[in-house]
Formats: structure tokens, sequence, C-alpha cells
């Protein structure tokens, strides 16, 4: 006899699959332009709400940066804000609130995007206003020199304060020696004091060009009409120079890399980050279902081992980009519990590795991580945001929008067998890169000395 909860779950799987069988990305796919300066244009029909996301993607990321200067894009994505002669300093974000929207930006390892988020029939403004900060942005030294100690303070907040994030900035700097990818997105404070507007400026001059862009606007717009303003808008933005885009690859790891981090924190840490590939293998899609089976959910196998079982983790999780320009990490990670070792946490990580590599998972398993992943991907779809978001990152690392269309086929042709290879393959020993963060007392103020006795004269 089955029991309900096994019925529950049978039933809750075939409603995802069936879900997932139809992929919002083919329904109404995107009207691709090239303009005559050679930035790309995707305008995609979603009528179903009186709203549109407009957003501006540029090739460019951390990964672009050079030793020395890490920092300069996230540094430069804050700058854009500061003003052009049109729109002076603060003049932005005030008309996108003022016309009920909202914009941000933000950077990553591989690209840089600006986005509004407004009314539909507000779509012109937005698009008036990102043309004019990509030709027209003023770069101005005392502008700099404050927004320098605000991006200092976010990085004491991100990283130096934060244990757990000191910890991964520490691990990628093991994992990678030549890649950028070595350093963090937000770049080290000597850096970040060695920058100078000449360097903001001639990065602006070198990836802020049409060429070097991608522009999506989705919501309820219709494209040929829209597509006559974008060209009056952006095509007399003259054509940049072509940017670096290919880096050299990180050499092979040739055996496992350890370290310690001590810092002030109330629990350790443990991380253990191996080397692996992007989308552009056929890898990359058994990674994925991977990373699901081992973390997504309390049913996953980390959380029932490690928290549930063990009790030796008060939290723990897995983490894999396939999404990137370059090939990156597979990691996973343990909040270790107090009172419990560092050893033994790290041992009950690789055991849930070398299980893997032992044997596949079951069918019932492998079903339950690719529904997760399938749903998770529709789900975001069903976003105008979420799926212009899929479209800039699938532009920007170089793989394609319509590779987007083909993402749900990959991931269900994963099998059992192609789960076993790939944690044989790359999550060995000598790939491996372990840090672990060991807690620090904090530091007791030192004693001031008493003051001077005065006496009358």
């Amino acid at each position: 006899m089955n029991s309900p909860k096994r019925h529950y779950c049978s039933a809750l799987f075939a409603f995802l699959a069936i879900l997932c069988s139809w992929d919002p990305v083919r329904a109404n796919d995107p009207h691709e332009y090239v303009l005559s300066n050679g930035m790309k244009v995707l305008l995609v029909e979603v009528p179903k709400a009186p709203v549109a996301t407009v957003q501006v993607w540029y090739k460019v990321g951390s990964r672009n940066e050079v030793m020395g200067r890490a920092g300069l894009s996230h540094m430069l994505e804050h700058m854009m804000f500061k003003g052009t002669a049109k729109y002076p300093k603060g003049t932005f974000s005030r008309i996108i609130r003022k016309n009920g929207g909202v914009d941000n930006a933000f950077t990553s390892q591989d690209f840089t995007a600006y986005f509004e988020n407004l009314a539909a029939d507000r779509v012109e403004l937005a698009l008036e206003m990102e043309a004019d900060r990509m030709q027209g942005l003023i770069l101005e030294n005392g502008e700099f020199q404050t927004e320098r100690e605000v991006v200092k303070e976010e990085r004491r907040l991100r990283n130096e304060d934060d244990p757990q994030g000191a910890l991964v900035e520490a691990l990628f700097a093991q994992a990678f020696f030549s890649h950028p990818y070595h350093w963090p997105i937000i770049g080290w404070f000597a850096d970040l004091d060695a920058m100078s507007l000449d360097d903001l400026q001639r990065h602006y001059d070198t990836f802020y060009s049409p060429n070097n862009a991608t522009l999506i606007v989705v919501g309820d717009i219709k494209a040929d009409a829209l597509l006559p303003t974008i060209k009056h808008l952006f095509e007399p933005i003259p054509k940049g120079p072509a940017p670096k885009t290919a880096l050299p690859a990180e050499p092979e790891q040739r055996g496992e890399r350890r370290f310690l981090l001590k810092r002030e924190a109330q629990v350790p840490f443990v991380m253990m980050g191996f080397r692996v590939p992007n989308y552009a293998s056929d890898d990359s899609y058994a990674l994925d279902i991977l990373e699901s089976i081992l973390s997504h959910g309390k049913s996953s196998r980390l959380y029932q081992s490690l928290v549930y079982e063990q009790k030796n983790s008060l939290a723990v999780g897995a983490d894999y980009g396939l999404l990137q320009t370059d090939p990156g990490l597979f990691y996973l990670y343990s909040l270790v519990r107090p009172g419990a070792k560092t050893e033994a946490v790290e041992e009950a990580l690789q055991r849930e590795i070398t299980r893997l590599q032992n044997e596949p998972p079951s069918e019932l398993e492998l079903q339950r991580a690719k529904n997760q992943v399938e749903a998770a991907h529709v789900f975001e779809q069903d976003s105008n945001f979420r799926r212009a978001m899929l479209l800039g990152q699938m532009e920007s690392i170089g793989a394609g929008w319509r590779k987007a269309d083909q993402l749900l086929e990959h991931l269900r042709a994963v099998t059992a067998k192609d789960i076993q290879r790939v944690a044989r393959q790359y999550l060995t020993q000598d790939n491996r890169t372990l840090g672990i963060l060991l807690p620090q007392p904090p530091k007791q103020p030192e004693p001031q000395p008493a003051a001077a006795h005065q006496g009358k004269s």
C-alpha cells in the first residue's frame, strides 16, 4: 500500500512535469534587431499587464579588469548615476520614481546591467535616459572621491565585517591564480585607493559603447512601434572599439589547496570548491542538477545528512554558476554547529560526494531535482524582469539568447549516470580547494593610560 506522502509527491512531480512542458520562452520569442552601430535589441511582447522592464546590459564585469584595479566595473556602475549634462546628479532616479517606476543596477564577474521597471507608457522615457548616459556620462573628481568612500564602506559591510563573505572571497582567490575570477567584484581596498578618474574614464570609453551592449524591453509593448524610437535614440551613438573578450584559461589545478582564515566570528564555516566547466560544456547541465540534489530544500542530501541526522551543521548548501562566461566553481558549504568539529563536517561533506561517485541517485531523487530546477525556471520566466534577466545574461556571457530555449531540454536529458560521471570527473581531491573559517574572540579594547593628576599651581 502506498503511503499518502509518497502518493502526494508523485502527484506533485507529475504536475510539475506538465507545467514545465510549457516553455514561456517559446510562447513569445524575442524580436531581435541589430542597429547600425552594432547594438543588439531584444523586444518581447507580453500584453498581460500594462507594465514593462527596460534593461541595458554591458559586456563588462570584474573579469575585464586588470591586476591592481579590481573593482573598476563596480565603481563605474556607481558613477553611472552621477549625471550627464542633460540629467544632472540625482535626476535619473528621481524622474523614474516620479513616473511610478523603480531603477537600479548590478555588477557581476561577467557583466554590468541597468534596469527600470515602470508602466508601459513610460518606456520611451527610460530609453531616452539610458541612451543619454551611454554616451554623455560626466565623471567628476569630487563625486568620484565621495563615491569611492561609499564603495569602501560597502566592502566593509559585505566582506570585512561578514566572516562568511570573507571566506567566499578567499576561496575564489585560492581557486583562481591567474584568471580575473581571482579578485572580488567589489575590489580590494588597495585597488580602490589606487583607482583614478582616468581609470574610470578609460573603462567607460572602452566598454560602454553600443556594440558592447544589449538593450532588452519586455512587457506590454509593440515591437514594430517601439523600434523606430529605439533607432532614433541609440543609433546616433557612435560605435566604440571592439573590447577584448577572450582570456587565457586558468591553468589546470594539480593538487588540493587548503587554507585557514581566522576572523572574529561566532561559529566556524567550511567551504569546499571545485573548478568546473560552464554552459559551453554539456557537463554543465548535469552539474546543475547535481547542485539541486545536494542542496535544494530540506529533502536534499546535505540537509538530511549534516543538519537533520548528524546535527553538526546549522546550515548547508551548494552553489554552481552554469551561466558564466568562463569556467567557474562548484562549491559546498557548512555553517558549523557550536561544539561540532570542523574535521567532522569536512568528512561529512566529502562522504556525500563519495556517495554520489560510488552510486548514482535514484530515479525518484533525480526527477525531484529536475522538477525543482524546471519549476524555478518556469516561474521566473513568468516575470517580465526575470525574463529579461535571463535573456540579458545569455547574451552577455556569449551564449546568445536562443540558447535559453535549450536550457530545459538539456536539463531534462540529464541521467543518473551523468550525475555520477561528473561527480567522479570534477569533484576530486586534486581539483579541490578547501577553506575553513576559524572563529576568533573579539579584540579587547586597549586600556587607556590614566590621566595625569593636575595639581593647582
